[in-house]
């Protein structure tokens, strides 16, 4: 979230060309800046990518490197993999504040005016020349490439307006500048890039190499100091577009990202991103993390086209939802997600997956499968070591148990005998209120389900009986 300006640390008080020479102030380019502190971060033991999760061993190291060799980034990989994030998360390691030409159209650098207009104010004002300051989070602009982007929202175009007070057309400041101008000593970002048509693509190649622009024939130079950043989804170059061979060229680095490699991981970035309503235990979190996992394995599902971090994420906001909606028809004061409610994600989510072309129909047979899959998995691991036979017995002579989403925990709980293994099932998995005992008890009897050792029915009513 970014910052008010007042919530903001202050920023340096020189509002003069001549207060901020006395100053001892330095310019850096933006690469040097972006540069160097990388470098003190790496130094110091600072994490520099804050909320970047499952990349550390991977693409971190290689993007690292990419800046310190002050190259231009494309990361290519599948939707939902955190690459919008990490392109963000760029900005963090810039200068807090930075000077500008005060009322300066493109923020520049108070040492080093680029635009007629600022030139002009440098000679007649000398140390006089204002000054301001702007911070790192204004120095990140991003653009969603879409088929209708044009030239002139990238690089500019003669402006109208100004033709019409009386300016020459060859006049540089007839010019309306597009994104990456304005975005001069900062970082400017592409999402999407292959959506961008090939001939705006285009417009892209002497801002990258030459560092100018070419607006209605009329060549402009301006010395413009971007990281131009972009990101791609590796299947566009076949699908929707391609990126140009020549701008290709011009990234100094290509780097691929990937989903989250470790289980540990995955469970991470989703209560990491995942706005919870409800209490959702750990168990079931990770019972959803190996459900994604299962799903980005499944020759039924296209790989091409990836199972996005966003789908786990929302699936565990519709498991917590359905905690709450339970306990609001019910009365339960605190709604903990249980296993039953994982259920509910398979019909609301399953637009989110693209199957096979051949798995037309079989949709919810597969997602019910490896749902299944993955709840086995995780009773498996989670309560392995621990001897259900008490539980199997006590289901197996006694009445069956109930549970669904039109039962409480309090409900669920009073149907199960008193028997030492349901709290050594509970303190395996942490589970200390009724909300959380329920969870963890379900967990156990769908673990047996699964293993074939209690039975169970499923209800049209919702409502599911182990016997």
């Amino acid at each position: 979230m970014t910052q008010s300006p007042s919530s903001r640390d202050p920023h340096p008080r020189a509002t003069t060309l001549g207060e901020l020479r006395a100053s001892g102030h330095v310019q850096k380019t933006v690469k040097n800046e972006l540069r160097d502190n990388l470098l003190d971060a790496l130094r110091e033991g600072r994490d520099a990518w804050p909320g970047i999760l499952g990349f550390e061993n991977t693409v971190l190291p290689q993007i690292e490197r990419a800046l310190l060799a002050q190259h231009d980034v494309v990361l290519l990989g599948e939707r939902g993999q955190g690459k919008t994030r990490l392109l963000r998360t760029l900005a963090t390691l810039l200068d807090e504040w930075t000077p500008v030409i005060d009322g300066s159209e493109l923020g520049e650098h108070p040492y080093d005016p680029i635009t007629p207009a600022s030139i002009r104010r440098a000679a007649e004002l000398g140390d006089d020349l204002p000054v301001s300051w702007r911070h790192r989070s204004e120095r990140y602009s991003e653009k969603l490439a879409t088929p209708d982007t044009s030239v002139a929202d990238l690089v500019g175009d003669v402006d109208p307006v100004k033709v019409a007070e009386g300016r020459s057309l060859g006049d540089p400041e007839t010019i309306h500048f597009g994104l990456v101008p304005r975005t001069h000593r900062g970082i400017v970002a592409i999402n999407e890039l292959p959506d961008l048509a090939e001939r705006i693509q285009v417009s892209l190649l002497n801002v990258m190499e030459e560092r100018d622009i070419q607006i209605r024939g009329y060549t402009v130079r301006l010395p413009l100091d971007v990281l131009l950043v972009a990101s791609a989804n590796p299947e566009d170059y076949t699908n929707r577009g391609r990126i140009i061979t020549p701008l290709k060229d011009r990234f100094g680095a290509e780097i691929r990202t990937h989903y989250p490699i470790l289980l540990t991981d995955e469970i991470a970035v989703i209560e990491q991103e995942a706005d919870l309503t409800a209490v959702v235990p750990p168990h079931v979190l990770e019972v959803l993390a190996r459900f994604t996992r299962l799903l980005r394995e499944s020759p039924s599902v296209d790989q091409r086209s990836g199972v996005s971090a966003r789908f786990a994420v929302a699936a565990a906001e519709t498991v917590g939802a359905a905690a709450v909606h339970r306990a609001a028809v019910l009365g339960e004061s605190d709604p903990v997600a249980r296993p039953v409610d994982t259920q509910t994600i398979v019909d609301v989510l399953r637009g989110k997956v693209e199957f096979e072309s051949g798995e037309e129909g079989r949709e919810i047979e597969v997602l019910n499968h490896l749902l299944r899959r993955a709840t086995a998995d995780t009773a498996r691991d989670s309560l392995g070591g621990i001897d259900l036979s008490p539980l199997v017995t006590a289901v197996e002579q006694g009445e069956p148990v109930i549970t669904g989403d039109r039962v409480t925990a309090k409900v669920l709980l009073n149907e199960l005998p008193d028997l030492p293994v349901i709290d050594e099932i509970a303190e395996r998995l942490g589970a200390t209120s009724d909300g959380e005992r329920a969870a963890a008890v379900e967990l156990a009897l769908e673990g047996l389900y699964l293993a074939r050792r209690i039975g169970k029915d499923t209800g049209d009513d919702g409502q599911t009986v182990y016997s």
